[in-house]
């Protein structure tokens, strides 16, 4: 399906610059009316007073607070980083970071997980046990279904225990 539009829309393809211009225009002429007189400003057909510029670190006198640059890390792939200069505080001396710096020495924690493999190490042997039943019990299908459901609670109880984020939540810390 073909569709054409007729009319003329040149009125509607000023831009955003040209109406704001032509609003100043407008206001300007406002004020002549008001106070009777016209006064010349510097910023005469700007649409604004303060603009942003750009200031070369070599103008401005600063020194940058660091440089972005683009490398290659460790596996070869491209990465980002920040060259941060060492930042200097204006009676000479370095600011004091936490660490080493600070003259106290760095606090050491020690994560214990032996508990939590001793837990999971615990439901892997109760569950082999539990399967050896289940394949020597002949004949009692009762017994056999209670051994079954022992054997998928602690089954469940392995897939929840046995994984990186219940070790993290359950292991000891000590430092």
């Amino acid at each position: 399906m073909a569709m054409q539009i007729n009319g003329n829309y040149d009125d509607f393809k000023t831009g955003y610059a040209e109406r704001m211009k032509e609003r100043q225009f407008a206001e300007s002429a406002e004020k002549v009316k008001e106070t009777g007189r016209e006064t010349e400003t510097k910023d005469s057909g700007k649409l604004s007073g303060a603009q942003d510029e750009y200031i070369s670190s070599e103008k401005s006198g600063k020194k940058p607070t660091g440089l972005y640059r683009i490398g290659r890390d460790g596996n070869g792939s491209r990465k980002v980083f920040f060259d941060n200069p060492k930042a200097v505080r204006a009676d000479g001396k370095e600011p004091e970071r936490g660490g080493s710096n600070s003259g106290k020495p760095a606090e050491k924690c020690v994560t214990n997980t032996d508990k939590v493999d001793r837990e999971i190490k615990k439901l892997k042997e109760e569950k082999q046990q539990l399967e050896q039943q289940i394949r020597s019990a002949s004949g009692d299908e009762k017994e056999i279904r209670d051994l079954e459901r022992k054997l998928a609670q602690v089954e469940n109880g392995l897939s929840r225990k046995d994984n990186d984020t219940y070790r993290r939540q359950n292991a000891s810390v000590s430092g």
